[in-house]
């Protein structure tokens, strides 16, 4: 037997195992990542000495890393064929010199800055291998040395000595006597499984040896049936056929199925690295099986992006967007992207919210980085100035691919239905390509018909006079395209922008003009509507005859609104009510009305002061103003405009404060209608005098805010 070398450990070295060894951590699993991706290394280590020297190879030609298991001797073994270690590198890459990452691992540790995952991220990723074993044993060969065994047990110490068991050819061979309470990983099925997840795009085939039973027929063999044969062939009197019917017989009568055991070599890594590969080369049908494999969509793809980005930096992406919106796409508990994250062909994450903005959630797909440290964690991440680089890549990439999409009317519809509130987040959130999100944009208008109409397209179709992009906000479609607010700009012939998502509220609070051209919106106060210096004088000089209606109104309501006038902006309906300009429209009143964890203190503050603009020219304003002009005690009044501002409270997308107060005045017109008499005294409970309200409404305690 060859001399056996005892060496000690390095002391930071020793500590690291020690830590290893009493680790509480739960993912063990990640000692296969690491092993594989030390293969991984070694084969690209001698497969680039063979770019000058193909001779280094004919030890062993086949690149490749094999996986195998003895479940007898709880034994897990892996090998591959790569460029191997010599003793002095046994002695100094596995013991006595730390690693500069040793030490930086083991602060990261400390401080909580990394966890047990991280540990190849270090340098290090070799001694995970004691996450799930007690005995290690290394068995290597270079070709400028003689085959060397490495063997440790963790216990401060390590030996070596010559190898002279089976040969490797060149390459090393790490078997792990595995922990009592580790023996899982000697399945199959999860080999395969970590396997997927972590290294499927390692470059070389991974190999494991698996068994697989088959069944087959055999004849059942008998030793009675044995002994009977040997008497009959004794006994030559015999007839010779009907020996040989029985036997054919029996053969028939007497076979069995057996199971037997299979032995075979099965490639894990079937998925090679698609990235790598030069776009042009690659198929539609090629795309959409990564994806799959990928992803686990059951659905094709909507679109893909495939790039390099070189210079500065080096990475490789494909961005892929998928046909529908998953239904959780906006869940707080969600992961928050489907960005793989790789570095030089190893899975590193799948959860590196520093990747990509939160409204780019819906696309899916992976990086693999040339440049990225290894010793990434959550905190490095955030300050790393590489990874912001990415970042900026993948969204300048992700909106170039959304442009593409748009070429194709059909795709664009269905990728605008899924991802159009993305899109309006992304407006909210990312200042530097507002304006190209913005030409993404689509909306429903007063002249698009069923179809919706871009912002680009809006502007080819503005008057040359006209002051801006006018929109309005509210639930649905059919909610506002008849809104009191569309009329007057309707009968214009301005058109005017639906926009009928919660979003786009919160979108419109950043998105103050496109192309130079202001956002105006229809529903609050101070609005250019664009009329005519004529049309302006007229409007005064109706608002002066309108005083003492107005008046009567304000003091009905009190501070219900802050004051009443005239307006232009209605036309077939008698009233409406605008917000002021820097608060909440009626729709976002709503919107933050239903919060379930809403401040309250916010709303004094947001809510908008109400404006009551009555239309002059309707007839029920006109005859409403004859009855105030005849007596402005009559007892029909107050119920007329207490009526006429709910409706306009409806009509404007408020909800009503007090709906069995508004239900009682429409039952009332109702009896009214059918010339049944009502009680007085009903209506004196449900109505105060209207001198009672003749006081000075009590001033709004809501301010504006910008």
């Amino acid at each position: 037997m060859s001399e056996v070398e005892t060496f000690a450990f390095q002391a930071e070295i020793n500590q690291l195992m020690s830590l290893i060894i009493n680790t509480f951590y739960s993912n063990k699993e990640i000692f296969m990542r690491e092993l594989i991706s030390n293969s991984s290394d070694a084969l690209d280590k001698i497969r680039y000495q063979s770019l000058t020297d193909k001779t280094v190879l004919d030890s062993q030609p086949d690149l490749k890393i094999e996986i195998t298991t003895d479940d007898k001797n709880k034994i897990w073994i892996i090998r591959d064929t790569g460029i191997g270690m010599t003793k002095a590198d046994l002695v100094n890459c596995l013991g006595t010199i730390a690693r500069s990452g040793t030490k930086q691992f083991m602060e990261a540790l400390t401080e909580g800055k990394a966890d047990m995952s991280m540990i190849g991220q270090f340098g290090v990723g070799f001694y995970s291998a004691y996450l799930v074993a007690d005995k290690v044993i290394v068995h290597t060969k270079h070709n400028d040395d003689e085959q060397y065994v490495w063997e440790s047990e963790a216990g401060g110490h390590f030996t070596i000595r010559r190898d002279t068991g089976e040969s490797l050819g060149r390459g090393t061979k790490i078997v792990l006597h595995l922990k009592e309470d580790q023996l899982d990983y000697l399945e199959e099925r999860k080999i395969k499984d970590i396997v997927k997840k972590h290294s499927q795009f390692i470059q070389y085939p991974i190999h494991l040896l698996v068994r697989k039973e088959t069944e087959r027929e055999v004849e059942e063999e008998d030793t009675s049936d044995k002994k009977e044969e040997e008497k009959k062939e004794d006994d030559k009197k015999e007839d010779e056929a009907k020996v040989e019917d029985a036997k054919a017989e029996d053969k028939e009568k007497k076979k069995k199925k057996i199971k037997e055991v299979k032995e075979e070599w099965e490639q894990l890594n079937k998925t090679k690295p698609l990235w790598l590969r030069n776009p042009s080369e690659i198929t539609k049908e090629e795309y959409g099986t990564f994806y799959k494999g990928l992803t686990n969509d059951w659905e094709e793809h909507l679109a893909v992006k495939h790039f390099k980005v070189e210079g500065q930096l080096e990475f490789t992406a494909v961005l892929y967007v998928p046909k529908r919106a998953p239904f959780d796409m906006f869940e707080s508990k969600k992961k928050m992207n489907n960005i793989k994250l790789y570095v030089r062909r190893v899975f590193i994450m799948d959860n590196c919210e520093e990747l990509i903005p939160e409204w780019l959630n819906f696309l899916k797909g992976l990086v693999d980085s040339e440049d990225l440290p290894l010793n990434i964690s959550r905190e490095t991440l955030q300050q790393n100035k590489i990874l912001k680089v990415i970042r900026k890549n993948l969204v300048k990439k992700a909106i170039e691919l959304f442009h593409d999409i748009k070429e194709n009317k059909d795709d664009y519809k269905k990728f605008y239905e899924s991802f159009s509130r993305n899109l309006k987040y992304g407006v909210h959130e990312d200042s530097q390509n507002r304006e190209k999100l913005a030409e993404l944009l689509m909306y429903h208008s007063t002249k698009s018909g069923e179809e919706q109409t871009t912002l680009k397209d809006y502007i080819t179709r503005m008057k040359e006079d006209q002051k801006g992009i006018y929109y309005i906000t509210g639930e649905s479609k059919k909610s506002i395209e008849n809104s009191p607010f569309v009329e007057g700009l309707k009968k214009r012939g301005i058109e005017v922008l639906f926009m009928t998502e919660p979003i786009d509220e919160y979108a419109m609070q950043q998105l103050k003009e496109f192309e130079k051209k202001k956002f105006i919106c229809i529903t609050k106060a101070g609005a250019d509507l664009g009329e005519t210096e004529d049309e302006k004088k007229a409007a005064e000089e109706e608002k002066k005859s309108f005083e003492t209606l107005c008046s009567v109104i304000k003091e009905t309501l009190g501070d219900k609104v802050e004051k009443v006038e005239t307006s232009s902006r209605i036309v077939n309906s008698p009233t409406c009510l605008v917000t002021g300009e820097h608060g909440w429209s009626a729709y976002m009143e709503r919107i933050m009305k239903s919060q379930a964890l809403r401040d309250n203190s916010m709303s004094t503050y947001m809510v908008s002061k109400k404006t009551l603009e009555i239309n002059p020219k309707h007839p029920i304003i006109k005859e409403l103003k004859k009855k105030v002009d005849h007596d402005k005690s009559d007892k029909t009044v107050k119920d007329l405009i207490w009526l006429l501002f709910e409706t306009s409270l409806l009509t404007s997308g408020f909800s009503l404060d007090e709906p069995s107060g508004f239900s009682g005045r429409i039952h009332r017109m109702i009896k009214l209608g059918l010339s049944i008499e009502d009680d007085d005294d009903a209506v004196n409970t449900e109505l105060p005098p209207l001198e009672e309200s003749s006081n000075p409404a009590v001033e709004s305690k809501m301010e504006e805010v910008d």
